[in-house]
C-alpha cells in the first residue's frame, strides 16, 4: 500500500525555499525544482533587465529577475512560480520574497518548461487581476508572443518576429528585436 504523499502548506514551502540550494516551484503542496538556464537565456534576461531597470528609474514600478517570486491565489490552491522576469507597478506589493500583483511577467522559452509556460503558467498568471502583459521569448529563433488584456479584460495573443518591434504597453517601452537578442542572434 502506498503512502499519502505529503503536502506541503505555502508556510512551510517558504520557509524551507529561503534556505534552499536549488529553487523549487510550488503548486498545491507539491514542490517542483528548478532546473538550471542556457546562456541564450540569461543574455535574454539580461538585455531585457539592462533596458527595463533604468526605464523604471523614478516611477513606482520596480522590475526583478527570475530569483523573485510570483504569487497566483487560484480557487484550488496556492502557487508560486519563479518567472524569468517580472514588474510591478503597485506600491501595496512589497512582500520580500514574492509579488502578487505584478502588471508584467516575461518567460524565456525552454524545451523543459515550454509547454508549462505556455498553458499552466499562462492560464494561472491570467487570473491575476492587475496582469496587463505576459510575454514569452524564444531562445531558439527570434521569436515573441506577447498576451495582452484589454480594459474590458479579453486577453488577445500577438507574435512578432525579426521585423517587429515589442510593445510592452504596461509600462510604457517599446524595445527590438535587437535589443531582446543581443549577443544571441545576429539582425
Amino acid at each position: 500500500m502506498r503512502s499519502p504523499v505529503n503536502l506541503l502548506t505555502a508556510e512551510e514551502y517558504l520557509d524551507l525555499e529561503q534556505d534552499a540550494e536549488i529553487r523549487h516551484e510550488y503548486v498545491a503542496g507539491q514542490i517542483y525544482a528548478m532546473a538550471g538556464a542556457s546562456e541564450a537565456h540569461n543574455l535574454i534576461v539580461t538585455n531585457l533587465i539592462a533596458i527595463l531597470r533604468p526605464h523604471l528609474r523614478g516611477s513606482s514600478c520596480r522590475a526583478f529577475v527570475s530569483d523573485m517570486k510570483v504569487k497566483v491565489k487560484t480557487q484550488q490552491a496556492d502557487i508560486f512560480y519563479y518567472p524569468d522576469l517580472l514588474v510591478t507597478c503597485d506600491p501595496n506589493d512589497s512582500k520580500k520574497y514574492f509579488k502578487t500583483n505584478p502588471s508584467l511577467i516575461v518567460e524565456v522559452l525552454s524545451d523543459s518548461t515550454e509547454t508549462i509556460d505556455r498553458r499552466e503558467k499562462r492560464l494561472n498568471y491570467q487570473t491575476i487581476e492587475r496582469l496587463q502583459e505576459y510575454v514569452l521569448v524564444s531562445q531558439d529563433e527570434i521569436k515573441v508572443e506577447i498576451y495582452r488584456k484589454d480594459n474590458k479584460g479579453n486577453w488577445t495573443v500577438e507574435t512578432l518576429s525579426k521585423d517587429n518591434d515589442l510593445s510592452l504597453d504596461s509600462v510604457g517601452l517599446t524595445l527590438t528585436m535587437a535589443d531582446i537578442y543581443e549577443d544571441v542572434f545576429s539582425l
